[in-house]
């Protein structure tokens, strides 16, 4: 027959062994959050920001975007305040705007803009922002949402930047987009004017009229607004718009058409001296 220890003995024996674990799971854990601790696996090696600089150059040199980019970001998140920050911030602009990733040029272009508006290389970030909004204009037939912000961005540069060498470009891309905002308004335009829907057509005309006077729609738009008034009814409206035409356009076959079609109605073109219309043209404001 068996006999067991008596059960204060097996307490105590019971007690002092999960005393002992305790105590050696508490070594072990001690043990592991050293080696943790000391361990530079987590760590980042921290590279000096003119070798990182320079590597990305020579990237750069040998063709290598892709190379030259990650040499760039690890600059700027180990060196974010660094001289060679702001000029990484410049490069990686470039590099997103060579690799066409319109979306990263606006955003490290206008980052830079924001930190650094008086540095030399602003004005080159305001354009490179401008040029990717450019690139990306739609058709006339689209939104041109886009086409909105490469004339604001291109105009930054004009009145930002007056003697960058970056300025007369500027000037030209913001004459094609202006052309093309105007362009979209006479293409909605007529359409409204086709389906019979004067009122709405005419609101796209006298915007034509009033925003984008500098382009070469605004012969049309003058000419459409004399008909569209002539179909309502409105004689003294209808007269007054082939008047301003053909006083800042006497010899456009707009012209001639619009006062060909007042004659048909006994009519012919009278300026009325103080309208929107007359005083509109006289002033032209630019796009928003």
């Amino acid at each position: 027959m068996r006999i067991g220890l008596p059960i204060e003995v097996l307490r105590v024996l019971v007690g002092v062994t999960l005393k002992g674990l305790l105590v050696a799971g508490l070594f072990a854990l001690a043990a592991c959050n050293t080696a943790e601790t000391t361990s530079s696996e987590f760590v980042d090696d921290i590279e000096p920001a003119d070798v990182l600089y320079n590597q990305a150059l020579a990237n750069m040199d040998a063709g290598d975007l892709k190379e030259a980019k990650k040499k760039l970001t690890k600059l700027d998140q180990q060196h974010p305040y660094s001289e060679f920050s702001r000029r990484s911030l410049i490069l990686m602009t470039f590099i997103h705007y060579r690799q066409g990733d319109y979306a990263g040029t606006t955003e490290t272009g206008k980052r830079f803009v924001s930190l650094y508006p008086g540095d030399k290389d602003a004005a080159y970030a305001q354009y490179l922002i401008g040029m990717s909004y450019f690139k990306q204009m739609p058709s006339i037939t689209r939104d041109q949402t886009i086409t909105a912000r490469a004339y604001n961005a291109m105009n930054s540069v004009v009145e930002k930047y007056p003697e960058s060498e970056y300025v007369e470009d500027a000037k030209k891309k913001m004459r094609v987009t202006y052309d093309q905002l105007a362009g979209k308004e006479m293409l909605v335009g007529r359409y409204y004017q086709e389906r019979l829907e004067f009122l709405a057509a005419i609101n796209r005309f006298r915007r034509v009229v009033e925003k984008f006077a500098a382009t070469r729609h605004v012969e049309e738009a003058l000419a459409r607004l004399t008909e569209c008034y002539f179909s309502l009814g409105l004689s003294g409206e209808a007269q007054n718009a082939a008047a301003v035409l053909g006083h800042n356009y006497p010899d456009s076959q707009w012209y001639k058409d619009s006062y060909a079609l007042l004659q048909t109605g006994g009519l012919e073109p009278k300026e009325s001296p103080g309208s929107w219309l007359s005083d509109a043209f006289k002033t032209p404001k630019q796009p928003t």
